[in-house]
C-alpha cells in the first residue's frame, strides 16, 4: 500500500464483540463518529445490535452497522463465556474479510483473537484497543477454570503483540498490562493511552434548584462495588457535632437510576418512595449499561442489595427506578448535588467523566482510572474504599452546597479541555493516521 499521507481520508473498520450500551460500547461509538467527523468512511461490524437497546448513534446513520454470528451462543449452560467470544468475534472477522474490500486500518476492539486473521490482508493495519487484561478480569479460583484459561489467557497475550499498534484506556492500564503480559513487555511492546471520552455538549447547566441529592450510577455487578453507597448513605445517620447537623441531614437523599429488562420485561418500574428516619429519600439510580436480564449476575446482585438495604435499616428509603432514558438520566444529573462512584481499582470508569460534564463533583476511590481523572479537593475527592470515609466526604457536601457548585464548575472546564469526545477524536484521528503509514511486517 502506498504510503498515506497525514490528511489522507482512511476506509477503517471496527470489530466490537456487542454493540450494547455499555462503557466500552460508547467508546466505540464515538470513535466511529469522530473518525467519520474526520472525513474517514467507517463501518463498525458485530455479532449482536439489538435496535432497541443500543446507542443512538448507532442507528442513525453516521456509520453502517453490520451484524454476523448473532445466532452463535454467548455462553454454554451460562459458562464458557471467553470462549463463545472468541467464536463470535472469530466468524464476525472471517465474514468481513470474506464479504468486504480491503480496510486502510482495521480498530479491533476488546478480543484480541482476531488480529492475525485481519492481517492476513497485508495491506491492512491492525489498530487494537485493550480496554484491561481479560486473563485479569476472569475468575482462575479452580482447577478446572485455570485448565480452561490457560491456553485462553496465552492466546490472548500472542494475539495482543501482534498489533501494529495497542491502546488501553488509563495509565493505570497500561502498568497493568506490563506487569501482566510479561513477554510483550520484555519485547518492548507497550501500549500507548487513549482515554475515552464524553460529549460535554449533551449536558445542559444545572438546574437552579436541587435537592441535597447524591446519585450512584452503575451496572449491577459485584465488581462494581455498590454495596458501598449503601453502607456510607447509612452512616450519614451516625454523624454528629460538627461533622454533620441533624437538619442537613434531614434534606439529603440519595438518587439511584437506569435502564434495564429484568425477567422479560422491558422498562418495568419497581418504586419504593417513603419518608423515613430524618426524613431523608433514599433513591437508587442504577447505571446507564443497566440490567441485562441474560446475565445472571445482574439479577442475582439486585437482590443481594435489596437485601443489604433491609440490614442497614434503609430499605424503606430506597426507590429502584429501573427505567430511565438518556433525557431523565442527564435531568437527574442536572438535579443532584454529587455522584458517588463506588469501584475499586477500575481501569477507566466514564461514570465520573459524565459527571463532571454535568458540572457534579465526584466521590471516588482513590484507586484506578478515577485517580486519573478526578482531582481530588477540585472536582471531587478521592477516598479510601471504606463506608465512613465516602460518609465524610458527603457530609461536607451536605454542609456546603456551595462547594459543590464551586467544584462542579471546575469539574466541567476539567473534562472539556482534557476528556471530551474532540480532545478523543483529535488523538485517536492522529493514531490512525500513524498506524496507516506503518510499512508492511
Amino acid at each position: 500500500m502506498a504510503e498515506k499521507k497525514g490528511g489522507s481520508k482512511l476506509n477503517v473498520a471496527i470489530i466490537h464483540p456487542d454493540l450494547g450500551i455499555g462503557g466500552a460500547e460508547r467508546l466505540i461509538v464515538d470513535a466511529a463518529v469522530e473518525l467519520a467527523s474526520h472525513g474517514h468512511k467507517v463501518h463498525v461490524f458485530t455479532s449482536h445490535h439489538d435496535k432497541n437497546r443500543c446507542f443512538e448513534e448507532t442507528v442513525s446513520g453516521i456509520f453502517p452497522v453490520t451484524v454476523y454470528g448473532s445466532f452463535l451462543p454467548r455462553h454454554i449452560f451460562y459458562r464458557l463465556h471467553a470462549l463463545c467470544a472468541y467464536i463470535r468475534c472469530l466468524f464476525v472477522a472471517l465474514c468481513m474479510l470474506v464479504m468486504w474490500p480491503s480496510f486502510d486500518v482495521i480498530l479491533a476492539d476488546q478480543v484480541s483473537v482476531v488480529i492475525p486473521l485481519l492481517k492476513l490482508k497485508k495491506a491492512t493495519k491492525v489498530l487494537f484497543y485493550c480496554h484491561f487484561p481479560d486473563l485479569l478480569l476472569a475468575q482462575h479460583t479452580t482447577l478446572l477454570r485455570r485448565i480452561y484459561r490457560k491456553p485462553i489467557d496465552f492466546i490472548e497475550e500472542m494475539t495482543t503483540g501482534m498489533a501494529h499498534k495497542i491502546l488501553v484506556n488509563s495509565k493505570f492500564t497500561a502498568s497493568m498490562f506490563a506487569k501482566t503480559f510479561k513477554h510483550l513487555a520484555a519485547r518492548g511492546i507497550q501500549p500507548a493511552v487513549l482515554y475515552p471520552a464524553v460529549n460535554v455538549n449533551q449536558f445542559n447547566e444545572p438546574a437552579n434548584s436541587y435537592r441535597l441529592n447524591f446519585l450512584s450510577i452503575n451496572r449491577f455487578e459485584r465488581k462494581k462495588n455498590i454495596d458501598l453507597a449503601i453502607s456510607a448513605f447509612a452512616l450519614l445517620r451516625t454523624l454528629e457535632g460538627d461533622v454533620l447537623q441533624g437538619p442537613d441531614l434531614a434534606e439529603a437523599s440519595l438518587t439511584i437510576a437506569g435502564k434495564f429488562q429484568l425477567l422479560g420485561h422491558i422498562g418495568d418500574s419497581y418504586v419504593f418512595v417513603s419518608r423515613g428516619l430524618y426524613g431523608v429519600a433514599f433513591y437508587l439510580l442504577w447505571m446507564l449499561g443497566g440490567f441485562d436480564n441474560r446475565l445472571r449476575e445482574n439479577v442475582e446482585y439486585l437482590e443481594e442489595l435489596r437485601s443489604l438495604a433491609e440490614r442497614e435499616g434503609v430499605s424503606s428509603q430506597v426507590n429502584f427506578i429501573t427505567s430511565c432514558s438518556t433525557a431523565e438520566r442527564n435531568a437527574l444529573l442536572s438535579q443532584c448535588l454529587c455522584v458517588l462512584y463506588t469501584p475499586k481499582d477500575e481501569h477507566f470508569g466514564i461514570v465520573p467523566l459524565e459527571a463532571m460534564a454535568a458540572h457534579k463533583p465526584v466521590i471516588a476511590c482513590n484507586s484506578g482510572g478515577p485517580v486519573e481523572t478526578v482531582k481530588n479537593g477540585e472536582t471531587g475527592f478521592l477516598c479510601d474504599c471504606d463506608p465512613r470515609e465516602f460518609s465524610l466526604a458527603m457530609a461536607k457536601l451536605i454542609k456546603d452546597p456551595q462547594m459543590a457548585q464551586r467544584m462542579g464548575i471546575e469539574a466541567r472546564q476539567h473534562v472539556t479541555e482534557s476528556f471530551s469526545t474532540k480532545i478523543f477524536g483529535q488523538h485517536l484521528n492522529q493514531y490512525i493516521a500513524d498506524v496507516a503509514r506503518t510499512k508492511r511486517d
